[in-house]
């Protein structure tokens, strides 16, 4: 019913993963990520594999000793598709033989896709290698793309409903968390979030708490002046704001009294 990324860049430890499907809400069942490691758990999906998996590969357990003891004790394992990112960088994926065809995963140096009810092998491999060229995206730029290159490519086979995409930069909390839960273009919408989470969003999480700094930045001289930064490069490129937010309605005579 899915088709999932998940990716490690190197250079700078962040973590991610992309999932689009004809299945509502995804965004909320398929991906889990953590500080160090990530599993996106599909097809007839286990939620017990996301969770427990990660907190053991959070712990250091190597990413293959723990998909292989959840194919051991799931007694629906066949029907199960999971892959995920170890501590260490280590890849393992699991396709059961009994997932709706087109089903079936790739494992790279630093991602993994893995697929099932699709159209056919060629969505987890445009996915694949789309990601691999996209080298000079931001993170959640290039997962994005991989993705809609699987689409173009044929996606799944029952057509478009749901997408999510999350994001942790090495603390417990995700740094971007963005669903489409019932949308006919889901991939579009995240694209649009995406967006706009750069007009504010992504200037006042940059003053998040971290492990290393629990209070984070109080000051919001910085942050301010990105924004408006942000604002005036929008306007001199004649860039619309996509943001759906609406302004305050303004005060009756008399409101309040």
């Amino acid at each position: 019913m899915t088709y999932s990324i998940i990716a490690r860049r190197p250079e700078t430890g962040e973590i991610g993963i992309a999932v689009a499907s004809r299945f509502f809400a995804c965004g909320a069942i398929v991906p889990h990520v953590g500080r160090r490691s990530a599993v996106a758990t599909q097809a007839f999906v286990n939620p017990l594999w996301g969770t427990e998996g990660l907190a053991r590969l959070e712990d250091g357990a190597p990413a293959q000793a723990v998909l292989d003891d959840m194919v051991a004790r799931d007694g629906g394992h066949a029907i199960r598709q999971c892959h995920m990112l170890d501590a260490t960088g280590g890849f393992a994926a699991h396709t059961g033989g009994d997932c709706v065809d087109w089903c079936g995963h790739l494992i790279g140096a630093h991602h993994s896709v893995a697929g099932n009810m699709l159209a056919g092998p060629e969505v987890v491999q445009a996915t694949f290698d789309a990601y691999a060229a996209a080298h000079d995206l931001p993170l959640p730029d290039r997962l994005l793309h991989a993705m809609r290159a699987g689409e173009v490519a044929g996606g799944d086979k029952r057509g478009r409903q749901a997408a999510g995409l999350k994001i942790h930069r090495g603390e417990l909390y995700a740094i971007l968390d963005l669903r489409a839960d019932d949308h006919a273009d889901p991939l579009a919408e995240l694209e649009r979030l995406l967006d706009v989470s750069r007009e504010r969003y992504a200037h006042v999480a940059q003053a998040f708490a971290t492990t290393g700094n629990f209070p984070g930045s109080t000051d919001r001289g910085p942050i301010d002046a990105a924004i408006e930064r942000e604002d005036a490069r929008r306007r001199a490129a004649g860039i619309a704001t996509r943001s759906q937010a609406t302004e305050a309605a303004p005060a009756t005579p008399g409101e309040g009294r």
